[in-house]
């Protein structure tokens, strides 16, 4: 008797899988939308140019200041941290798991275009914290200049949250079962059907049949 392939329905499910909501598809998406959130905080977001009048003496030898992402939205490194890993947890998390994650995902989305905007909207106010280090005087005025890395990381946060959304229509087409449930699968499938009378008459012995 011709033992029957187990493996021809997931076979054909995989094929007919579109290419969006393909698992490795998706999961590289996040990881690469999230990873160049990160990157963007690494870069110089606020440009600061000091009033030596205003600052004194002790802002007087440097009064051009590079302020970077992750001072200026210090949430913003974090919350790509929380995407990346949602994004990796997704690949092997179960149906219900996976609608948790994408919340989380969408959430730090969220969080990373609030944080951004709120540099676009009052870049001086992002940028004390930074002048305060430098000069030893907190509150005071500078002219400041926005550079175009908070506004990418608004459009790719909004990206990395569109991204996640698509992992629960695309968790249909995933493949729900773990390489134990078809190691036994396969196995049971090629012993043929099982002898109830047999495995009642080993377990009377003290054998387990299962």
């Amino acid at each position: 008797m011709p033992v029957p392939d187990v493996t021809a329905g997931n076979t054909s499910k995989a094929a007919g899988t579109p290419a969006w909501a393909r698992k490795s598809t998706l999961v590289l998406l996040v990881a690469v939308l999230a990873l160049a959130v990160f990157g963007t905080t690494t870069q110089t977001w606020i440009s600061v140019t000091l009033d030596p009048d205003q600052v004194g003496q002790a802002g007087s030898a440097q009064t051009a200041l590079q302020v970077q992402g992750s001072k200026a939205a210090t949430t913003v490194t974090a919350l790509a941290l929380v995407a990346l890993a949602g994004g990796l947890a997704a690949a092997i998390a179960g149906r219900i798991a996976r609608w948790i994650i994408t919340a989380i995902i969408v959430l730090a989305s969220a969080g990373i275009v609030a944080a951004a905007a709120t540099v676009l909207a009052d870049p001086l106010s992002a940028a004390q914290g930074s002048i305060a280090a430098a000069t030893g005087v907190t509150g005071s005025s500078a002219d400041v200049s926005v550079t175009a890395f908070p506004a990418i990381a608004v459009v790719v946060g909004a990206l990395l949250a569109l991204g996640a959304l698509l992992i629960i229509p695309a968790g249909r087409y995933w493949k729900s079962r773990t390489k134990y449930d078809a190691r036994t699968t396969g196995a049971a499938a090629a012993a043929g059907p099982v002898d109830e009378i047999d495995s009642w008459d080993r377990l009377s012995r003290g054998d387990d049949p299962t």
